[in-house]
């Protein structure tokens, strides 16, 4: 997590020179870019030497891809946040980087404002996904063998301490939507949304989106 006040440092890996000077240029002082690359080889390098708070990786790179990157650093570098940037939406892709480590994942058809909003959000902890993505992640979790057998539906007692507008909230967050895009969606405000969150998190008694993911996975919510 960054310092208060504090500008994020974006380590930038893509293979494409254009894309990543436009993805600068979106970012613009909202952030600290402290480096680029554009191939596996000149990334892991490159974030070894700069330890940015967060990369934004593509997926398809010369030299074995993101998930090459995020295998060879992500136990060298643990306070290192990464946030896939693609133009692939195939699930094969969103699922492959999320289970080498990553902590998000988002295309290249995202606006600037919501660019910086994923890279500030990553930074401080939370998961990202295109509201379309997430799916994909809910269905590996539910793939993988160490997670826990599914419950029947609604079975969380702690369900039954949320309101209806935040089992709508929880939905919402748990699919991997912004406060922004819940605040649309419900006719609410940013400020509404974010109350909801945190009554919806403090209620389960979990900690982060991450782990709100998992539990509405787990009982059939979503």
């Amino acid at each position: 997590m960054t310092a208060p006040g504090a500008a994020v440092r974006v380590f930038l890996v893509d293979d494409h020179a254009m894309v990543r000077s436009g993805v600068r240029a979106e970012l613009g002082d909202a952030v600290d870019v402290v480096g680029e690359a554009g191939d596996v080889a000149g990334a892991v390098e490159g974030i070894r030497t700069a330890r940015p708070d967060v990369v934004l990786l593509d997926v398809h790179l010369p030299g074995g891809g993101g998930r090459a990157v995020l295998e060879e650093l992500r136990a060298e570098v643990p306070s290192v946040r990464w946030l896939a940037l693609s133009v692939s939406d195939a699930a094969e892709d969103v699922i492959a980087v999320i289970r080498a480590g990553a902590r998000g994942y988002v295309t290249k058809t995202i606006s600037g404002p919501d660019l910086r909003d994923a890279v500030q959000r990553v930074a401080d902890g939370d998961v990202v996904f295109s509201p379309r993505l997430a799916g994909f992640v809910l269905d590996a979790f539910a793939a993988t063998p160490s997670s826990p057998p599914p419950e029947d539906p609604a079975t969380d007692p702690g369900l039954d301490l949320l309101s209806a507008r935040e089992r709508e909230v929880m939905q919402l967050l748990a699919r991997g939507y912004t406060y922004r895009e819940i605040g649309s969606r419900l006719f609410i405000s940013v400020k509404t949304v974010e109350s909801h969150a945190s009554n919806v998190l403090r209620k389960l008694q979990l900690s982060n989106r991450n782990e709100l993911t998992r539990w509405a996975a787990t009982n059939r919510l979503l």
